[in-house]
């Protein structure tokens, strides 16, 4: 028994065409669309429809699945999550950091750190995506 790699990276989201436009935004590609009342057979839950958006990295070597669940929703309020709160980031290898978050700025996403240099190694940032989707965005400096 082994393990290949890590195959996908799954969100859920209340506002599918904002989380799919900040993603291609960034840099992401969309590579599949599909819906589904079958889901419910794979996650355990009960009349599940939803509608799901692959998006990939534009090496191909990363993919991030959106997911918005129409029925057996979660209705509550989206509670923005801090840094060191419990839960995940994503963190992104970048180049240009500089440009990337100027972009992000202007597009009115939450700059959560402003760039920071991590020994001689990275240059490092934080950033708040849609629905309180943490980023992180690191440039290796050469």
């Amino acid at each position: 028994m082994k393990i290949h790699r890590m195959d996908h990276v799954g969100i859920i989201v209340n506002d599918l065409s904002a989380a799919i436009e900040f993603f291609c935004d960034f840099g992401l590609e969309v590579q599949g669309e599909w819906e589904g009342k079958w889901i419910d057979q794979v996650v355990g839950l009960n009349d599940v429809k939803v509608a799901c958006v692959g998006l990939r990295t534009p090496d191909g070597q990363a993919w991030i699945e959106l997911i918005k669940f129409y029925s057996s929703s979660d209705e509550r309020e989206i509670q923005q999550p801090f840094t060191n709160n419990l839960g995940t980031h994503i963190a992104f290898a970048v180049e240009d950091i500089e440009a990337i978050v100027a972009k992000l700025k202007k597009n009115g996403t939450e700059i959560l750190s402003e760039i920071q240099q991590y020994e001689d190694s990275y240059k490092l940032c934080f950033v708040r995506g849609p629905e309180g989707i943490i980023l992180e965005l690191a440039e290796k400096i050469k």
